[in-house]
């Protein structure tokens, strides 16, 4: 196994998904990456006043861009209909972050469409509390918002929509000693990361987390050849997750459960009516997120719920 390190810079950032973007860095199976990401909206310092879309950015931005993300890192060996698993040994985040209301369609059913409200965040990572400039403080939790793969198809993909392969995610227990197993959509798997959040509450109702910087990722990769998975499947802290996607909480909520259902065969070899027996009186199903334009829901399965 070997570690590697990889920093956002010219090689390295980009803002959409392709499979014909050339990796910035080639792994093995089995080894660890160290890594750096900047905050969703390619900021190059903290938000001091002003919309946030007009603070300064790094020189990589372009106004087609999505979300900064680092990568695209190359899995020797991977291949479509593998699975990807994406260890994450530890989240360091900056030392600041911003929360917006972005979304004006959101904000007009919040009745908040003329807002320019902006939090900007002092983030403290020993003590793992951010204060904003009204002297709220909340506990941190930081994650990833963005961990995927392109799509197949070749050309560019936006970075808003969460996918089956990963990406858009925004899912809040992803947190530092879980692992995300994805479906591996092209050759090298050509895994990208981003969008550091340092707390979210589920649903991510404003359209924005608190976005920041994570000064420090490190990730183990790996490869699975015997897991025929069609959608993200994680086990954190929390327990065991599965995502589902959708164009409506119905649909994403069905496709998590229906992942449950398979899940729950895969580690006690149940028959599929007994799984769903049994995870109406073990499983959790929460909203993941509602501000993607895919929405996203997760069933989570606690350690030692089935015994």
């Amino acid at each position: 196994m070997t570690a590697h390190a990889l920093e956002p810079d010219t090689d390295s950032l980009h803002g959409l998904f392709s499979p014909d973007l050339p990796p910035a860095l080639t792994v093995d199976p089995g080894d660890s990456v160290r890594l750096r990401t900047l905050d969703a909206w390619w900021s190059s310092g903290p938000y001091t006043g002003g919309p946030v879309g007009e603070r300064p950015k790094v020189p990589q931005h372009r106004a087609e861009y999505g979300h900064a993300l680092t990568g695209p890192i190359a899995v020797r060996g991977a291949r479509p209909g593998m699975v990807l698993g994406i260890r994450i040994d530890q989240l360091v985040p900056d030392s600041w972050g911003t929360t917006a209301a972005p979304g004006r369609e959101l904000n007009a059913r919040y009745g908040i469409a003329e807002t320019d409200a902006v939090h900007a965040w002092h983030l403290d990572a020993t003590a793992m509390t951010a204060r904003n400039q009204h002297g709220h403080t909340v506990r941190l939790r930081p994650f990833l918002g963005v961990m995927g793969m392109p799509p197949a198809a070749p050309g560019t993909h936006l970075t808003f929509p969460p996918r089956p392969h990963g990406g858009n995610l925004d899912c809040k227990e992803l947190v530092a000693g879980s692992t995300l197993y994805l479906p591996i959509p092209v050759a090298d798997a050509l895994l990208s990361v981003g969008d550091g959040h340092a707390a979210q509450g589920d649903g991510e109702i404003c359209g924005t987390a608190i976005e920041c910087p994570m000064k420090r990722v490190d990730l183990t990769i790996d490869l699975l050849d015997d897991w025929p998975l069609t959608a993200p499947v994680a086990s954190t802290p929390a327990g065991w997750i599965t995502m589902g996607l959708g164009n409506d909480l119905d649909e994403a909520t069905f496709r998590a459960l229906d992942a449950m259902f398979a899940l729950l065969g895969r580690l006690h070899g149940l028959p599929r009516a007994d799984a769903v027996l049994l995870a109406s009186v073990t499983v959790d199903v929460r909203v993941t997120q509602i501000v993607n334009g895919v929405v996203g829901a997760h069933a989570v399965l606690p350690w030692g719920a089935i015994r």
